[in-house]
Order: C-alpha cells, then sequence, then structure tokens
C-alpha cells in the first residue's frame, strides 16, 4: 500500500468512533496481535491493530502512520514504549500502557488473553483514579 494511501486511512471516517489502540510488541505477531484481539472484543470493543518494533521480524512495523492513528498504545514491554516514545512529541497526552508480558505466549495462548484484559482493565482503573 502506498504511503498517501496509508495516510488517507489514519483518518477513515468509517472507522466509526470507537477507541483506536495501537497494540506493541517486538514482532507483531504473538502478544500484540493477541492484545488487539482482545481489545476488539467485549467488554472493551476498541478498533484495534497490532505492529511491532523490530525491522527483522515485524510484519507490519511501528511507524509515524500507525502511531498517528492510534488514540491509545498498548506496549509489552518497556523496550516497545521506548521505542514508541520516539515518534510521540513530549506534549503528547495520549495514554500509553504497559502490560509487562514477557515473550513467553503464543498466539491467542488463553492465559496470554486474561493476563492482557486483567493487566489492560487494571492500567484503566490507575488511570482514571489519577484524572
Amino acid at each position: 500500500m502506498s504511503y498517501f494511501n496509508r495516510l488517507r486511512n489514519v483518518k477513515n471516517k468509517h472507522q466509526g468512533n470507537y477507541k483506536k489502540v495501537l497494540c506493541i510488541c517486538s514482532a507483531g505477531q504473538l502478544r500484540s496481535a493477541t492484545a488487539a484481539l482482545v481489545l476488539s472484543q467485549e467488554p472493551f470493543n476498541y478498533n484495534t491493530r497490532a505492529v511491532g518494533v523490530s525491522s527483522d521480524y515485524a510484519l507490519i512495523l511501528l511507524d509515524p502512520l500507525t502511531v498517528a492513528w492510534a488514540d491509545e498504545f498498548v506496549c509489552m514491554e518497556q523496550e516497545h514504549v521506548n521505542m514508541l516514545n520516539m515518534y510521540l512529541h513530549k506534549d503528547d497526552t495520549r495514554n500509553v500502557i504497559d502490560l509487562e508480558i514477557p515473550d513467553n505466549y503464543e498466539y491467542r495462548d488463553p492465559k496470554l488473553m486474561d493476563l492482557i484484559a486483567e493487566r489492560y482493565a487494571r492500567a484503566l482503573a490507575v488511570n482514571d483514579k489519577s484524572e
């Protein structure tokens, strides 16, 4: 897909009014893809995408356009937060959540799915209390 097509998709009005959550891990294939699945379903129902930070392994690489698309970011480890921060301005107010989930799981592992839902819900509760 060309850069201009991708740029047009960043603000595609047909995506609805759902919160757009970018899930980030190393390759974008296991943990973040599972997180995108979990967060796209009840009780969250978000519009999600999964990306990776490793140019050697990622099918879809974290880049300025994927960052521009998102309303919120869910990272699996601090390393992914650090990579994301290279694309964010200091005054960016979008929520960045680090779930602190190591790369020990297969795609759609039920334990991983439960861990994602639990840690994400906990992070939301903490953010709601701080506002």
